[in-house]
């Protein structure tokens, strides 16, 4: 495991989600039925009781707008959105650090760019929010409403582990 100085932004193996998927209802599949292009799972990497976390970034919507920002929704800007009740664990071989440099469409790099640098510039709060809402879904259970919007995650932990055998 490694302690990342700076959130960066990763993608997920899609094989991976494939096999988290029945364990975890907030997941979004990667391709619906005559949809073009799969679903990218680009968010950033940070750790929650000694395991890797992965929280995915979303496509910032009209509906954001009005929305204010909880423990397990945070705005980035207005480009996206990180839901952090449905980050999960992941094995870090299953992340792939994604290089904003190398991105071939420049729409979609200027795009990256300005998310990561903003991401940097609240990562304490990211982490903080993180870890503040695991242990509330951990001691909750299902009891509140915020606790419910939440992926299982001690199950996912174990489901991870079992997935990394």
């Amino acid at each position: 495991m490694e302690v990342f100085v700076n959130l960066s932004l990763f993608e997920i193996n899609p094989d991976y989600i494939a096999y988290l998927s029945p364990y975890a209802p907030h997941l979004f599949g990667n391709k619906k039925p005559n949809q073009k292009n799969e679903r990218k799972y680009i968010g950033v990497l940070f750790q929650i009781n000694g395991m890797d976390y992965f929280a995915p970034l979303s496509s910032f919507k009209d509906k954001h707008r009005m929305m204010k920002e909880g423990l397990d929704f945070i705005k980035i800007k207005n480009y996206a959105v990180i839901n952090l009740n449905n980050m999960f664990p992941v094995p870090l071989y299953e992340a792939k650090y994604v290089d904003i440099k190398k991105e071939q469409d420049p729409h979609y790099r200027a795009l990256l760019l300005s998310e990561y640098r903003f991401i940097k510039s609240i990562q304490d709060k990211i982490r903080k929010n993180a870890q503040n809402l695991y242990k509330i879904k951990i001691k909750d259970g299902n009891d509140s409403a915020l606790a419910k919007r939440c992926n299982d995650f001690l199950l996912l932990e174990k489901v991870c582990a079992e997935y990394a055998k």
